[in-house]
Parts: C-alpha cells; sequence; structure tokens
C-alpha cells in the first residue's frame, strides 16, 4: 500500500493534522486509528467545555470530534480503524488490523499524533493489596461515559489533574459521594476552573500536601489513609485519616504515548516524554512530524488541534520539497528559572514567520514576568499576573529577536 502522508492516530491533533495537510495540497492522506472509531478521548468526555478557542463555540468532547470528523469526510480522507501502527520510519509505517492482519504502508512522511496514556497506581506506589475498586480518573470515565456502568459509592480522588476533577463532578452527579481529592503538591495540576466547577461548586474538599499512604481491602476496596506530606513530600507521621470508600480513582498524570517514536529513532524530551521537536513540529528524524498529546500534555483538546494543523502544514511543505529546506541554520531552546520545559525545543533561523511556545512554570506565581533572552540579554519580557503548573503558557517571539539561543524563564516581580 502507498499513501502520501501516514497520520497515526484520529484524536483532535490527528484529525486536524489532516484537514490541514489536504488544505495545504497533500493529495493521499491515510489516518490509523486503534479505536473503533476516530476522536480519540473526546469520544469519552461528554462534558462541554470543548470548542471555544478551535470553533468559536461550546461543545462537549463527541461534538468536538465530529465536527472534526465531518471535516475529515468532507475531504475524502481515509481512516483506518481497529488498527494499530507496529513500526514507524520516514517511508513506512507498518500496521496490524482486524480483519486484514499485516500490511506495510510506503509514504512520503509521517505525522505522530498517538496521544498520551494515564500514570497507575505502581508508577507511584502506593502501598496495600490489590483489591477492585482502584481506577485511574480515564478509565473510570469510560465505564460511566461510554459502557454506562457506575464503578462505586462512595470515592476519594488521588491528584488533581484535570480528568480526576471532572470525574469528581461526574460521580456526584451519578449519586456518589466524593470524600476528598488528594493532592501531593502544595498546588493543583489541573484547570483553575475546573476547580470552582467540578469540586467547590459541589463542596468537595480538595487536600493539597496530602497522599494515600495505605490502600486497604483484598477483594474490594474498603478505604485509605490519606496523610499530610512535607516540604520533601515524605508522609508525616501522625497526621493519618482514614477514609471508608469503595472507589480510588487515580489522576496522577499523563504519559505520552512514544513507544513508537523511540523505535523510530525520534530523541525523546527527559521534560515532557515527547518529542524534540524544530519550529515547524518536524522531530530529530526527518520526515517524521509530532502533534497534540503525544508531544506535550495539554490542557485543551482546543491547543492540541491548533498544533495538529501546524503539523499537518508542516508535513505537506516538507513533501513538496522533497525534504528541503534543510537544518543548516539553526538554534536551541532551553527551559531556565522556574520554567519546566519549552516547546519547540530548536529553532530554525530561516524561513519565514515567528516562534510560537509551549511552557510549564514550576510553581505558582503571581505578578510575574516571562523573560526570553539570547545569551545574556533579554530579548522579549512579558507580564503575567498569575501562571500556574496547572495551565500551559502561549508566548510568541518575533523572529528578528532571535539572534542565538534562546532560555525562557519565569521572574517572580516584587
Amino acid at each position: 500500500m502507498r499513501t502520501d502522508l501516514v497520520i497515526i492516530g484520529a484524536g483532535p491533533a490527528g484529525l486536524a493534522a489532516a484537514v490541514s495537510a489536504r488544505e495545504n495540497g497533500v493529495g493521499d492522506i491515510l489516518i490509523i486509528e486503534r479505536d473503533r472509531e476516530p476522536g480519540g478521548i473526546l469520544n469519552q468526555c461528554i462534558h462541554s467545555g470543548f470548542g471555544l478557542d478551535y470553533f468559536g463555540m461550546e461543545l462537549t468532547g463527541p461534538e468536538f470530534a465530529e465536527r472534526l470528523s465531518d471535516r475529515i469526510k468532507g475531504k475524502g480522507i481515509r481512516v483506518m480503524t481497529d488498527t494499530m501502527a507496529v513500526s514507524v520510519s520516514p517511508r513506512k509505517v507498518t500496521v496490524i488490523g482486524a480483519g486484514r492482519g499485516l500490511v506495510v504502508i510506503e509514504t512520503k512522511a509521517v505525522v505522530l499524533a498517538m496521544g498520551c496514556r494515564e500514570r497507575t497506581r505502581f508508577a507511584i506506589a502506593v502501598p496495600g493489596e490489590r483489591p477492585s475498586g482502584v481506577l485511574t480518573a480515564g478509565l473510570a470515565q469510560r465505564y460511566i461515559n461510554i459502557e454506562g456502568r457506575m464503578i462505586g459509592k462512595n470515592a476519594v480522588i488521588l491528584g488533581s489533574g484535570d480528568i480526576g476533577l471532572i470525574m469528581a463532578r461526574r460521580l456526584t452527579l451519578e449519586g456518589a459521594k466524593v470524600l476528598a481529592c488528594v493532592e501531593i503538591m502544595p498546588f493543583s495540576s489541573g484547570l483553575s476552573r475546573n476547580i470552582a466547577q467540578c469540586l467547590d461548586d459541589f463542596d468537595i474538599p480538595l487536600l493539597l500536601s496530602h497522599t494515600v499512604t495505605e490502600i486497604h481491602g483484598r477483594e474490594r476496596l474498603t478505604g485509605v489513609t490519606v496523610a499530610k506530606v512535607d516540604g520533601k513530600l515524605n508522609p508525616i507521621t501522625g497526621t493519618e485519616v482514614y477514609y471508608e470508600c469503595d472507589t480510588l480513582l487515580l489522576s496522577v498524570g499523563l504519559i505520552p504515548e512514544n513507544e513508537l517514536s523511540a523505535a523510530a529513532g525520534v530523541v525523546i524530551d527527559p521534560k515532557t516524554r515527547g518529542a524534540v521537536v524544530f519550529d515547524n513540529n518536524e522531530t530529530s528524524v526527518p520526515g517524521i512530524f509530532a502533534c497534540g498529546n503525544v508531544l506535550q500534555v495539554h490542557d485543551l483538546a482546543d491547543k492540541a488541534s491548533e498544533e495538529g494543523e501546524r503539523a499537518g502544514k508542516s508535513a505537506a511543505e516538507y513533501i513538496s520539497t522533497s525534504g528541503e529546506p534543510g537544518r543548516v541554520n539553526w538554534c536551541t531552546v532551553t527551559a531556565g528559572e522556574n520554567v519546566v520545559y519549552a516547546v519547540p525545543q530548536k529553532l530554525r533561523l530561516t524561513g519565514d514567520g515567528d516562534f510560537g511556545f509551549h511552557f510549564r512554570v514550576k510553581k505558582p506565581i503571581k505578578n510575574g514576568e516571562v523573560v526570553f533572552s539570547c545569551g545574556e540579554t533579554a530579548v522579549k519580557r512579558v507580564k503575567r499576573n498569575h501562571m500556574s503548573p496547572g495551565e500551559m503558557e502561549y508566548i510568541e517571539l518575533e523572529k528578528s529577536a532571535v539572534s542565538g539561543d534562546i532560555t525562557i524563564s519565569a521572574e517572580v516581580l516584587p
């Protein structure tokens, strides 16, 4: 099988990348999706809050996915569902699927849009038995919203990621009692609006600087022990409180699905766990591009879709120029003071257009300033009244201001 462009993943980033690539001249596009239908995680996100930036209206997750899918159908782009990619190179993608077996696809470029997965209990090493009733928040969301199955009556949520916050509200609306949302850090990792709408509006307590220290129960969860933690995140003896519950939801972080990327030789950023990319979303392997949650975990599907558009356009330019222009003149981007990471990590100093950067701060900052520096010289300063680790920042920088390697820092103003 041959095609001009293969896109792996039919979530918001992959679908947007396909539409963009077609609008920029790519004739034959194939999307690979392992689920039964396009849309990715959007299909189980039945709450509203999507689409305000991308479509200019408030939508539910399935409505957002449907609009993207309609664009795909309208442009005649093929989607191969129930199919999983097992290996990737810039010119060849091998997939396996129900009813088709192993298929090798020859292509001119690849866009990686595989999304992310949830960290599990064993990634955070909570002691105790292995009873039923301990689930990741995304799995619980799928059980309730897709499968129509209730998961419990009394719940504790560990972690304050956005999916966990949204599930606190969802469980409450379905008649369950959410006893507390427990967060090991002194600040939430979720969006402020989700804390207000999903916890505060339903009188669900958020316990900052707390964690679950033990899981109780053998066949079914019977309760959890929660304790305060110190500045080094170690539990403080004597602060333990027992919560009787039959459900523990884990909302303890998301990890980009980058096994395919790494196997293809793509350099992975240890901070984002996604690919190291140039400003055109091209990875370290020419002809392979990355976007969406497989590149960096986004707060909003709207932003993942916008990133997908850029990757699709860049893939189209790569195909039309047979890989030119090259990478003869480029510089690096470094995360400085109070910044965890920045994407892109590399900038091409040739070509048109300015640069746009996504980044996250290490701690909540009120009355701060983002500083872009070339060496010792600050080339741009942007004031921010509020920045939080749970909310991704985005700032553009004029290409004319870049003469060498860039450092992005977040300073606290007096």
